[in-house]
């Protein structure tokens, strides 16, 4: 199966899966945190919790889809949260939780989020033992999310933000739940401890992968592209690999931070950006997690599945354009 094929069948899978479970809500709180969670997405932590599981064990993916669900209500409640933390208005093409309701509410119905992700994993199929390590692994990975969301507001203080920082903050704040995913899906599964490991590892340098993709998009993908505004983190003056790495080839780019840019000012700084090899270098990073993600599936047995994941990994980089 190609994989959008297969992630396009998952999201379908889990959206029915999370509609059966809260497309009933009632009352208010209830309908503020399913609001954002029925409007769609992706789903690809469900699916690298899914494949992950199928993976180690062929056939285990539905017995532990609760837990897969798990992973997408956590991150949408890190998604309900930032919104918040970061004043927007509209997420997957609806209102955001808290403009809908209001900022308390927000608050609450992100909460409430919290809490289902560890029922739902434990309403997975399989050994006790191996659900209480998943929990115990959610708690560590939603203490990490907050501690590298917090990194990432308290960077927009600083001009001297260096890459072992950055590494290590979007290692937590997205690195890091897409490698509770694939060790969730693992564990649940009945995976050894080197498999749970490898599987982490791949999560880890995936996740970074993919933010630093994401960094890449906020520059050079078009808006019709992107759905977002063009260059928000350099109007923004967001400490990006992008902008570390220019500020060590002495390229100042705050100058450009400010509400608006032309499209022409966008496009002369990644002219010089280009000419100065820093996209290039960046681009260069993406591929090394890339590589060393890809290597950590080696553990598991050749299969359709493992297959998958790598390509996941490739497609984290290939997004966006």
């Amino acid at each position: 199966m190609e994989l959008k094929e297969y992630l396009e069948q998952v999201a379908d899978n889990v959206d029915m899966a999370l509609q059966r479970y809260f497309g009933e809500s009632v009352g208010e709180l209830n309908k503020a945190s399913s609001h954002l969670l029925l409007a769609g997405g992706k789903r690809l932590r469900p699916a690298v919790v899914m494949l992950a599981a199928d993976a180690v064990k062929k056939g285990s993916s539905q017995d532990i889809l609760p837990a897969a669900l798990a992973l997408e209500v956590t991150h949408t409640f890190t998604l309900i949260h930032d919104d918040i933390m970061d004043g927007d208005d509209f997420r997957r093409g609806v209102p955001t939780v808290h403009t809908v309701w209001d900022e308390p509410t927000g608050i609450l119905a992100g909460d409430v989020l919290y809490a289902e992700a560890f029922e739902l994993i434990c309403s997975a199929i399989g050994e006790d033992k191996a659900k209480v390590k998943a929990v115990a692994l959610l708690g560590r990975t939603c203490a990490e999310i907050c501690l590298g969301q917090f990194m990432d507001m308290s960077f927009e203080k600083r001009e001297d933000v260096d890459e072992l920082e950055y590494m290590d903050m979007v290692a937590k704040k997205t690195g890091v739940l897409y490698a509770a995913a694939a060790a969730i899906g693992g564990m649940l599964a009945g995976a050894n401890a080197k498999q749970v490991s490898s599987l982490y590892e791949w999560g880890i340098n995936s996740g970074v992968a993919f933010q630093i993709q994401d960094d890449l998009i906020d520059l050079l993908a078009k808006p019709e592209t992107s759905g977002k505004n063009r260059a928000s983190d350099l109007k923004s003056g967001k400490q990006t690999i992008i902008a570390i790495k220019a500020l060590e080839k002495g390229i100042d780019l705050s100058l450009y931070h400010k509400d608006f840019l032309t499209d022409a000012e966008i496009d002369g700084v990644i002219s010089t950006l280009e000419e100065a090899g820093v996209l290039d270098e960046v681009r260069a990073i993406a591929q090394e997690r890339v590589k060393t993600a890809k290597m950590m599936l080696n553990v598991l047995p050749e299969s359709e599945e493992r297959k998958l994941l790598s390509q996941i990994t490739d497609y984290f980089v290939t997004r966006g354009f």
